[in-house]
């Protein structure tokens, strides 16, 4: 386990020492959103190609150090890409999540109902009650708490967003309380989203600064308020520059605008604001926050509103209509947010309205792409060829969500995927949404008086899967639907395109309104599908009644895992429904929202199984070691690995039972874990066998290490080897460095080290220069695990190779050496060829790059990788030879990068 802080300055040294790189303003976009900023900041115009290398490594420890700690879920969907996957989940698999170890745990009483989802963020310091992971909750009577995500306890805190201290009750005499949530009945006479409507958009949080984003509809009689709050996630008290109330005006004739000739319409605290509801989950993107309205019960008048806002200084940055001379054309979405790629678009889908392609364009049931350069427009839009049967039959295109893909191959590396009412899914190219078929330079936004639209990529019947008032998720190239009086259905993907003749459906039916799912997975691995059956909402539908949560396996969804009715005794019941509740998922929990509270769930308080022993203790052997592994667990199966994955029981390794043993003939970590029923799985356990092949040339490889270092002071840096050194052995250092060059290498026993380059190889790659030299000792003592490099200077940065070799001359083994580099990035990196002098000698070569996050694979025939180190990267390769000839080293890196390699041969 590395130590993060130390790891991200080392890198950050390494990245540039005379001009480091500023970062400061890109953390937030990191934490909001790591895949989008890796794909962005990767290809900057302002880093040059080797630091973008660097920088993408950097990239890769600080999402690794996420996981480590554990995964943030700060926006709807887990993502802006609105995958709904939390692929660092590691405590939920599929072979734990059963009736016997998974269950309900608490629940968490609010005011309100909670049609916002639940967020979760790790490690929160909470003024005077220590540090928490805190569960971020939003109710439909304007109320926010603070949970402890872990504990069934009151709130950390809890804030009302309409009293004065968060911009409410203006006016309002003291001790009275004059603004309200509004009242659903007496407002509008609608039954939906009883009896409150306050917040029930899904907030977003910048975890970098502590800050919650929620949007608050209120009442205070005769005005009606949209308010953009900022709360500090330690505190919930309104942080500057909020709140801001949402107001804006742009030209039109549209529903509800002002009298001719002047008409405008007018969002603000009058008619216009009752009417409009900020349903979809907020986007924070690059530093801009932006909110969709729609409507309630499709009261009219009302359209599709998209705002920006400034999230520093809730500056208005734009704002955008989907129907300025029509009506209608709500941003809805059944609740999920506007997605955003990695080049600040912002992508949405619009419900039934007026649609014209005429001037101004009215954009009723479309897919619209919007760019955000300082303003906000339309970038793009795709509109069914079914457009006016879809409005006159209220088929929504947009009550279903938008999901960005990841890359795909093919001709369309960038996809969206989309389905509405009608259960047809639309998969578009986010670069083109549209291309004439019969001029594909062209494009072709709506195919007037076609009978399908040929102009998308690829596009199903109706009824592809139930009507979505929800939308899918991705995992492990694999998207998941659950429309409304439909089954389950994974769909994969094959070469850019749904493989619709590959679909498995679950067995349970969800009635309206279906489900979005969500996945909780180890990486690819332990992928759980989880949903909620809500389709006891209540008034105007069936029940009231609870919800009904989940789980499938992801590899096979036709596999149901459990679900909160299966437990006797109402064990694991939840509240009662709401509709389009998603559940969130994270450090081993499953949350889900009600009408009346939050339920947790989780592994049941089982007793851990015992952690398995492994025998004989970690070492070096010879030609082979017999492992034999037990547990103390009665009746455990014990499930291990030999490559050093972690292993699963019933999905990942090899099953064993206690007593169990195996041969290794070659090093390997071997990693286990126990598993029982009735107990919860056992801690891994872990040992690491180094084994050495007796070569018949006499020579034999004792250990080996490679690291990575930056001293910060004193000019030395001290190693420690994996064991201690043997008497009359040989000790070989491979060194590559910058800037400043080594002085003299020592070890604990005081042993001579001799340098084998007078001048060490300068490798100048795009004024980040380094060095490359060895070092060895003959004959040493032994007895020491410590190495010591000293510098001419105090700081420079090292990548090392050590070997520690027995056989070799005591006097005078050194035979030959030999350089090659590459300043351009390269896809196999090899040393330069040398021919020994000698029968028998010991080969031993290291490459060397200063890019992060490279691994070392494919060795040339009989050479062996024995070690490998990143941040920055250093492979270890050696062999043995019996005859005199000509040798050289090759690896194949895991992507093409410059490198150094130097090839040293003792005899």
């Amino acid at each position: 386990m590395f130590d993060p802080p130390d790891l991200v300055f080392e890198f950050s040294t390494l990245l540039y020492a005379k001009r480091p790189l500023d970062l400061s303003g890109e953390a937030q976009q990191f934490s909001q959103d790591p895949t989008n900023f890796l794909s962005r900041f990767k290809s900057s115009k302002r880093i040059s190609s080797l630091n973008r290398s660097f920088f993408s490594g950097l990239c890769f420890l600080l999402a690794t150090m996420t996981c480590v700690a554990q995964s943030n879920v700060v926006t709807y969907q887990y993502d802006n890409s609105r995958t709904g996957q939390n692929t660092n989940e590691t405590t939920l698999t599929p072979s734990n999540v059963n009736m016997n170890q998974f269950g309900k745990l608490f629940s968490l009483p609010v005011d309100g109902q909670l049609y916002a989802q639940p967020l979760y963020v790790p490690g929160v310091a909470i003024s005077g009650k220590g540090t928490h992971n805190v569960l971020i909750v939003a109710t439909e009577n304007d109320s926010v708490y603070a949970f402890d995500a872990d504990l069934s306890a009151s709130p950390l805190w809890q804030v009302s967003l309409v009293d004065t201290a968060h911009g409410g009750n203006a006016g309002c005499p003291p001790q009275q309380v004059c603004e309200t949530a509004l009242n659903t009945s007496t407002t509008f006479g609608c039954s939906d989203l009883q009896p409150s409507i306050g917040i029930t958009s899904t907030p977003v949080i910048d975890s970098s600064s502590g800050t919650i984003y929620v949007e608050a509809k209120s009442v205070d009689g005769p005005n009606y308020f949209h308010r953009l709050h900022a709360l500090d996630i330690a505190t919930g008290n309104e942080k500057s520059p909020g709140p801001v109330q949402i107001k804006a005006t742009v030209n039109g004739t549209g529903d509800g605008s002002t009298s001719p000739p002047n008409s405008q319409l007018v969002f603000d605290s009058n008619n216009m604001a009752l009417h409009q509801l900020n349903r979809p989950g907020l986007l924070l993107m690059n530093g801009t926050i932006f909110l969709g309205f729609a409507s309630h019960c499709d009261s009219f008048p009302y359209h599709g509103w998209l705002f920006a806002y400034d999230a520093a200084t809730f500056t208005q940055k734009g704002v955008f209509v989907t129907t300025p001379n029509g009506g209608l054309g709500g941003f809805w979405m059944s609740g999920a947010g506007p997605a955003g790629d990695a080049n600040g678009n912002i992508y949405a889908a619009t419900g039934n309205g007026t649609f014209s392609q005429g001037a101004p364009l009215e954009l009723g049931d479309s897919i619209l792409k919007l760019n955000f350069n300082g303003t906000l427009s339309l970038a793009d839009y795709f509109t069914p060829f079914n457009q006016n049967g879809l409005n006159s039959g209220d088929t929504d295109v947009g009550s279903g969500g938008v999901l960005l893909l990841p890359d795909q191959p093919g001709n369309h590396p960038h996809l969206l995927l989309e389905a509405g009412k009608e259960g047809r899914i639309y998969l578009i190219d986010r670069d083109k949404l549209t291309a004439n078929p019969s001029n594909p330079s062209q494009e072709l936004p709506f195919c007037s008086g076609c009978s399908s639209d040929p102009q998308i990529v690829q596009e199903s019947g109706s009824g592809q899967v139930g009507g979505m008032w929800s939308m899918p998720a991705y995992w492990n190239n694999t998207t998941y639907w659950w429309g409304s009086y439909d089954v389950l259905k994974s769909i994969p993907l094959s070469t850019g395109q749904l493989d619709f003749t590959h679909i498995t459906s679950s067995t349970e039916f969800y009635n309206f309104p279906g489900a979005t799912p969500s996945i909780s997975a180890n990486g690819t691995s332990n992928g759980i599908v989880w949903s909620i059956d809500s389709s006891q909402y209540g008034s105007p539908g069936p029940g009231p009644g609870p919800a009904v949560l989940h789980a499938h396996d992801a590899t096979n969804v036709s596999r149901g895992l459990w679900n909160s009715t299966q437990a006797a005794n109402n064990r694991d019941r939840a509240g009662n429904a709401v509709k389009f509740s998603v559940p969130r998922i994270a450090n081993g929990k499953v949350y889900i929202g009600t009408s009346t509270e939050v339920d947790v769930y989780g592994l049941l308080n089982l007793t851990q199984a015992a952690t398995p022993a492994i025998s004989p203790a970690p070492g070096t052997y010879t030609n082979s070691v017999t492992v034999t592994i037990t547990d103390t667990t009665a009746n455990a199966t014990i499930t291990y690995t030999t490559d050093g994955s972690t292993p699963v029981p019933g999905s990942h390794g090899t099953a064993i039972s206690s007593g169990g043993s195996f041969t290794l003939t070659s090093s390997a970590t071997v990693q286990a874990i126990a598993s029982a029923s009735g107990f919860s799985n056992s801690s891994i356990a872990s040992a690491t066998y180094i084994v050495f092949i007796t070569p018949s040339t006499g020579i034999l490889l004792i250990q080996r290490g490679t690291f990575s270092r930056q001293p910060t002071s004193g000019g030395t840096v001290t190693l420690t080897l994996p064991q201690a050194t043997g008497a009359g052995h040989s000790l070989i250092v491979g060194v590559s460095f910058w800037p400043l060059d080594i002085t003299s290498v020592t070890d604990g026993s005081g042993d001579a080290f001799a340098r084998g380059l007078g001048t060490s190889v300068y490798h100048n790659v795009n004024r980040s220069a380094t060095y490359t030299n060895f070092y060895y000792a003959k004959s040493t003592a032994g007895g020491t695990t410590s190495l010591t490099l000293n510098f001419s200077g105090g700081s420079t940065y090292l990548l090392v190779a050590v070997a520690e070799v027995a056989g070799l001359d005591p006097s005078a083994p050194l035979d030959q050496s030999g350089f090659q580099e590459s300043l351009t990035a390269t896809a196999a990196w090899s040393s330069a060829a040398v021919t020994t002098t000698a029968a028998n000698e010991y080969l031993f070569s290291w490459a060397a790059s200063e890019a992060g996050s490279v691994t070392c694979s494919s060795p040339a025939s009989g050479w062996t990788i024995e070690s490998q180190t990143n941040p920055a990267t250093v492979c270890l390769l050696d062999r043995v030879v019996s005859a005199t000839g000509s040798y050289q080293a090759s690896v194949t890196p895991s992507t093409a990068q410059n490198y150094a390699m130097e090839i040293v041969t003792f005899k």
